[in-house]
């Protein structure tokens, strides 16, 4: 692309650092979004995990981090994932298939205290299983509340995908609900944070569900993990 052509491309403040975006890119992310998005498959034990036909991308957080509500943003589907005010709803990892080239991977909420203890560990050594050997997980969400940043029930998890080596990507949910100089706050704790984690991405994104903030933006930047579509004949 020429200089010209670069110089058109919007600076979002959706993401940490600001940077460019391409709108092509954008458009074709919400292309892909939009398209039927089915439910695959919901697993409880690793025995069920579906045959990894194509890359997969799955969202992870603490409960009540507002996971389902992103995923329905992204999709454009008010009901694709489940929205409880009840945390630890989720009680097993849900496929749901793109359009037949992406599928998008739901995981239970952690952090979840009032459950039995043999249920979280079992939902935990599921999950565990998930992210070390899914050989089609191309990228991780991690979904951390704008209103408090990273807390020490997160950190478990980020450390589990440096050690595996499992790319992953911060996304600050419900940034609507911060205002502007605390939220510069969380952002550059979680920036100095994410120095220290060899399998993190960089770049930050910034989203609310509610106001569909940063929604374009994940949807270039996940939209490129995706199955190339078929040529225009």
């Amino acid at each position: 692309m020429d200089e010209q052509a670069e110089s058109w491309r919007p600076i979002s403040a959706n993401l940490f650092p600001p940077r460019a975006v391409d709108p092509d890119l954008v458009e074709a992310g919400r292309r892909l979004f939009a398209r039927e998005a089915r439910f695959a498959a919901g697993v409880s034990e690793p025995s069920g995990f579906p045959p990894e036909r194509l890359s997969e991308i799955a969202f992870a957080g603490r409960s009540n981090v507002g996971k389902s509500s992103l995923v329905n943003a992204l999709t454009g589907r008010r009901m694709l994932a489940r929205i409880s005010n009840t945390p630890g709803r989720t009680r097993q990892i849900n496929f749901f298939d793109l359009g037949g080239r992406l599928i998008l991977v739901d995981l239970p909420g952690y952090g979840y205290a009032d459950a039995p203890k043999t249920a979280i560990k079992a939902w935990n050594g599921l999950v565990r299983r998930y992210l070390r050997t899914r050989a089609a997980l191309r990228r991780v969400c991690v979904l951390i509340d704008a209103r408090h940043g990273i807390k020490e029930v997160d950190r478990p998890l980020m450390a589990m995908l440096d050690d595996a080596g499992v790319s992953y990507q911060i996304v600050l949910t419900k940034s609507d609900k911060v205002d502007a100089g605390e939220l510069t706050r969380v952002i550059e704790r979680v920036s100095a944070e994410l120095a220290s984690h060899a399998a993190a991405c960089p770049e930050v994104h910034l989203t609310s569900a509610v106001a569909r903030r940063g929604i374009a933006e994940l949807h270039e930047t996940l939209g490129g993990l995706a199955l190339p579509s078929e040529p225009q004949r």
